[in-house]
């Protein structure tokens, strides 16, 4: 323990509720935190993690209830001063959370809002020295064109763009401790490793300490020096990050570092797969392109392009992952396979037919074959509808009419998804985030679909959970003979369950290459900056400060002549200046979109293969 704390938590107790049968949330529990320290505390979903942090920030709601304790900061009980005294402690402490989209005010600008904080707290700040200093956090937290984005409004930020944001709004005044609760989780592993990254130079410069609340122990050991184990509301567990990581004591210790995925010292089982197997989806020289108005007042629009000229095929079987920083994409191809969208250009097909023509009953056809499971399990489901209505609507939409079969087949569909039959009546109040998931994941099975689009499906939840839905996906995949499109940006995932992966950047696809290949021999210099940021707890095979990038995407408005990662690509040739790459085939099923994959002779079984060269 540190002897001189700037933080100490002592014998805190928080109940839901104030009678004395109420049920305790956090136990007893201390911990300290001395200035220019990154402490972590782990654990899975229902430990108390989330409750811990409001407590320390001493912004509990009802029905929680401090029963006994202190939570003392520079010296004072902050659950015992008054009000306008906190309201002044304010700027020395910052919180930031896991869920960031309603978080700010939807009608005002983001930057507007931060730039109102800084003023707030720190009086005699002019604006223009608040606009500074917000667009210049903004930027290090690489949101894009940062000084065009700060005056979007929060429905124009992505989720990850818009956890950056919160990021920025708690270190816009050098606060002293921060509480970053689950921050990295909606991000992707490059812009997690640029925030802790971040995290580690404010420690440095201005000595703040940092609470690192995380469910990825993984992700702990990237950021912190110490870390506590927490499970049913007490700290089970206290070491130096590197012993508890080799040496835990506690059996749920030992559990999470067991559950933590292998990425490359253990072989993935794979099944083989037949080549010749039927394409379900394809996409061909596919393009979408937005128009936005320009900002300035001479009108015009801009045009963003957003998916450039992706191909592809995905066969009846795969495991396929769409993977990628936030911004390359992701989202928008997402939208053009379930066809909430058409494209601006090119085609999207379903089993050869083009689905941009759909219209009536064989649009319907086709929302029963492709069906979504999407990334937050609790705004996607109605809180004042009943879980077995939930289920049946789908039925219903598509001309189920016999109420008994309707509802033997719900029931079905909850059984194999792990859901009891007793939430058939029951509201999804209360509910944990995993089982919220499996009803999300019952609702898109319940018509039997061919073809499951699974948008960051995983992302909201903890490890324990994450380990469960990996294996249910697995089995189902089997049962329903399902074809599975992957979009996420968490690599560990990606290289348990998916045979083939497409690497997005600016719109384009880089790389294109079977689970194997991409994590053991990738083919371009973007993959191995995602593999290097990957948060693990086995030996890496690429390391940070080889591959990890610097700066930011061109923006898809102004995209440069030539290769469009040449600003951040470490390998860049005169003629990545001039010509943008095309994907070029490494052996028989593997592309890669880099001039530095080039024609090697390799002559295995009479065979002519082309591998890449990238050093």
């Amino acid at each position: 323990m540190m002897t001189t704390a700037l933080l100490g938590v002592k014998n805190l107790t928080v109940t839901a509720g104030r009678g004395a049968d109420a049920p305790v949330i956090i136990d007893a529990l201390s911990l300290t935190l001395a200035p220019s320290e990154i402490v972590g505390v782990v654990g899975a979903s229902g430990a108390g993690k989330t409750v811990l942090s409001k407590a320390i920030v001493n912004w509990l709601e009802a029905p929680l209830s401090v029963r006994s304790g202190e939570v003392m900061f520079e010296g004072k009980n902050i659950l015992t001063i008054p009000e306008g005294e906190m309201r002044g402690l304010r700027r020395r402490i910052a919180y930031v959370g896991s869920n960031p989209m309603g978080a700010l005010d939807p009608t005002l600008p983001v930057g507007a809002q931060i730039v109102e904080k800084l003023r707030a707290v720190v009086p005699g700040t002019t604006r223009a020295e608040a606009e500074k200093r917000v667009i210049a956090l903004l930027d290090a937290v690489r949101i894009p064109s940062a000084a065009s984005r700060f005056h979007d409004y929060p429905s124009q930020f992505s989720g990850g763009m818009m956890q950056r944001a919160l990021i920025v709004d708690a270190l816009v005044t050098n606060p002293a401790l921060l509480v970053a609760d689950n921050v990295t989780q909606p991000l992707d592993v490059t812009v997690a490793a640029q925030v802790i990254r971040l995290m580690k130079e404010l420690v440095t410069e201005f000595s703040t300490a940092v609470l690192f609340v995380s469910s990825s122990l993984p992700v702990a050991r990237e950021a912190c020096s110490r870390i506590l184990v927490m499970e049913a509301g007490r700290i089970v567990e206290e070491q130096m990050t590197e012993a508890l990581v080799t040496a835990p004591t506690y059996a749920y210790t030992r559990e999470l570092v067991e559950q933590t995925p292998k990425i490359w010292a253990e072989t993935v089982p794979m099944a083989k797969l037949a080549d010749d197997r039927q394409v379900v989806v394809s996409l061909r020289d596919t393009s979408q392109i937005y128009q936005v108005k320009k900002r300035s007042g001479l009108g015009g629009v801009n045009q963003v392009r957003a998916v450039r000229n992706v191909t592809f095929d995905i066969r009846r079987g795969d495991s396929f992952a769409i993977v990628g920083e936030s911004g390359c994409g992701k989202s928008s191809l997402m939208r053009l396979l379930s066809r909430l969208e058409l494209p601006s250009s090119g085609q999207v097909l379903c089993k050869g037919e083009d689905i941009s023509g759909l219209r009536g009953n064989a649009l319907l056809g086709f929302r029963k074959t492709l069906q979504m499971v999407l990334q937050d399990p609790f705004g996607s489901l109605p809180p004042r509808t009943a879980v077995g209505r939930m289920l049946e609507d789908p039925l219903r939409t598509h001309g189920w009419r016999n109420a008994v079969k309707i509802k033997e087949r719900v029931l079905k569909v909850m059984a194999d998804v792990g859901l009891p039959e007793t939430l058939y009546e029951e509201l999804p109040l209360g509910l944990s985030a995993g089982q919220r998931q499996r009803i999300n994941v019952a609702r898109a099975l319940v018509l039997e679909p061919e073809i499951l689009i699974m948008d960051e499906t995983l992302s909201a939840l903890d490890q324990a959970e994450q380990f469960k839905l990996l294996d249910l996906f697995q089995k189902l995949q089997v049962e329903y003979n399902l074809t599975y499109i992957f979009i996420s940006h968490d690599l560990a995932m990606v290289r348990k369950v998916c045979n083939r992966v497409a690497v997005m950047y600016l719109g384009e696809v880089f790389e294109l290459a079977d689970n194997d290949r991409l994590f053991f021999d990738p083919g371009h210099p973007y993959t191995k900056a995602l593999l290097s940021a990957m948060p693990t707890l086995e030996e890496r095979r690429y390391h940070p400060e080889d591959c990890l990038l610097e700066g930011e995407p061109p923006s898809p408005i102004n995209i440069p002549q030539g290769c469009s990662f040449k600003s951040r690509c470490p390998h860049a040739m005169e003629i990545c200046e001039q010509i943008s790459p095309v994907l070029t085939v490494r052996g028989t099923t593997d592309f890669a979109a880099c001039h530095l994959v080039k024609p090697v002779i390799d002559m295995d079984g009479g065979k002519v293969a082309i591998r890449a060269i990238v050093g």
